[in-house]
Formats: C-alpha cells, structure tokens, sequence
C-alpha cells in the first residue's frame, strides 16, 4: 500500500468518523442495515445461531465497522489492522477496556496476521490497492480463510460503463456538497481521491471467483458503495 496512504488517513482520523454520513448519505443501510442482514442471514443470530469467533477488520482505521459487528457479536475476538497509527489510535479509546480488540499496525496487502478467522471484513480500504494488489490479497484471505470462512467488503466501486460511472460520481459530489462538508474536509477529500484504484463490483466479484472462493454475491449497492459476500466452501 503505497505510503501517503498512510499520511492523508493519519491527518483525517479525528474527524473521520464525524465526517461519514456527509460522504455517505446511504450510511445506515449501507453500515447498520448490512451488517445487521449478514448477522441475521449468514449466522442465524435472529434465532440462536452461533457467531464467529475471530475477526479480521483489514484497514480497520477507527474501528468503526468493528464497531457495528461488535454489538451484533461481543464475545467474538477482534483484530484491527491498519497502517495509520492516529487512526487505529481513535479506535483503542472507541473499544477501551475491551479484552477481545487486537490492533496491528501493517500493511495487510503485504501480509495478513496469523491465525484462522471466521471472518475477514473491510471497509473503504480495499480500493485503495491496485488491482493487481486486490487480486494477489483475495488469494491470502482465501487461504486463512476456514472452510465455510466468510470475506465482507463494504467498499467505494465504479461502473462499467463509463457514461454511467461520470453520472453516479457527478450525483455524489452533488450530495457531499449539499451536506454541509467544511471547504477543508471537501479539500482534504479531494486529495484523498486521488488515491483510489476504483474497481467494479463484476470485475471483483470475478477476482474473487478467481481466488477460489465459491459463493460470491453483492449482498448491497448504492450509488457508489456496494457489500460484497465471499464464502469459502
């Protein structure tokens, strides 16, 4: 992951979280309503269903997608990765006095932590890889990965065709700037965009077929946000 990665997401770690729901007016259902289907759906939580034990949350930043998988499974154990040190420092107060929330500084497209998770989750992250550092990751959460092991990614796609891509981008950048966004967090984004290696849900949803992973489905998609499911058989 390349290093002003880590320098635009170290400056913006405070006000990240507090800044969401302007860059996201679909947060809800996109964070809250999401992982509620997946918890719901997948694990059998609305009746009795056991949850995962170990989770990875790869560019974890403030621990805020941990967060909402938290309330859904607090004994399962939690590890935070992420290569800005301020961002994973908002998360240690957000999960203070947790015993099952790890943090790991490093770049995970480099190499993930040991161990067996249950799940493998991302948010907003992923896009910032090349595609060739998207494809070579998805082999080595396949490869942790358990039988029966589930990858989630909430992440940022494009479209396909390029037509539509400029009208969805065009949409957005009308939304945030309808949301009341400070000219130096609408700056401080522009810069950050400048980092994105947006795919496509198809072109990811194959890369991760490719890996090996035999059910793959977009279980969510909204203008520029979409949630995609992979279960390793």
């Amino acid at each position: 992951m390349d290093d002003s990665v880590k320098v635009q997401f170290n400056r913006v770690a405070r006000e990240y979280d507090e800044n969401r729901r302007k860059f996201i007016s679909c947060f809800d259902d996109y964070y809250i309503g999401t992982t509620d289907f997946i918890a719901k759906s997948v694990f059998g939580t609305a009746n009795g269903g056991a949850g995962p034990c170990l989770i990875y949350d790869l560019g974890s930043g403030t621990g805020l997608l941990a967060g909402f998988w938290y309330e859904h499974f607090p004994k399962a154990n939690y590890v935070l990765v992420d290569v800005a040190e301020e961002m994973l420092a908002v998360a240690k107060k957000r999960f203070d006095g947790l015993s099952n929330v790890e943090y790991r500084t490093c770049d995970y497209s480099e190499a993930l932590p040991e161990g067996v998770p249950d799940v493998v989750m991302s948010a907003l992250s992923i896009h910032h890889l090349e595609h060739e550092q998207k494809k070579s990751l998805f082999k080595k959460i396949y490869a942790v990965l358990p039988s029966g092991g589930l990858f989630v990614n909430y992440d940022q796609f494009c479209l396909d065709d390029a037509t539509l891509d400029s009208a969805v981008n065009d949409y957005w950048l009308k939304e945030i700037l309808a949301s009341g966004l400070s000219d130096l967090e609408l700056n401080r984004w522009q810069e950050r965009k400048k980092l994105d290696r947006e795919c496509s849900i198809a072109a990811e949803t194959a890369w991760l077929k490719g890996a090996g992973f035999e059910s793959v489905e977009c279980v969510y998609a909204k203008g520029k946000f979409g949630v995609i499911c992979a279960k390793k058989g």
